[in-house]
């Protein structure tokens, strides 16, 4: 535990809602800490198995869970999504918004992993810790102009 807080992604790691110290430990252990080796956040989502897989022919189209990737990621991505629904409010409402939209339970956790794989890319990319407010914009209500 001691090597990984004095890692210097730790700090940006743990200011995400849901990682601590062990589950940080474990998703810095799984990307580890060379920065190219994802070139962008499709490739840190495809490895974790966050990333949905399309397969199309003909007039079928089926979106599916992805069946190979790194599995300890994986797992602890679920654990980090469950622990940020209670952590964040913005996570909250973009679990909620999916599984209003006909997501199950296991889509919409991975759907938000998802999301916060792309936030953690983001973070580690630029140096700079966890948002909410970037991470999970309050959605602006239209303002109709009134006529004359």
């Amino acid at each position: 535990m001691e090597s990984f807080e004095a890692h210097p992604d730790a700090e940006i790691i743990t200011s995400f809602p849901g990682l601590g110290s062990l589950t940080g430990a474990r998703v810095l252990a799984e990307i580890g800490d060379d920065r190219s080796r994802f070139t962008d956040a499709k490739g840190l989502k495809a490895f974790a198995g966050a990333a949905p897989v399309t397969r199309a022919s003909g007039r079928s189209l089926a979106v599916m869970a992805r069946r190979v990737k790194n599995q300890r990621l994986a797992s602890v991505g679920y654990v980090w999504a469950f622990a940020a629904l209670t952590a964040s409010p913005g996570a909250r409402a973009h679990y909620d918004r999916r599984r209003a939209d006909g997501d199950r339970h296991t889509a919409a956790q991975r759907n938000l992993f998802n999301r916060m794989l792309g936030c953690l890319h983001h973070c580690l990319t630029k140096r700079t810790h966890y948002d909410e407010a970037t991470a999970f914009p309050v959605p602006q209500a239209p303002q109709l102009s009134v006529a004359a």
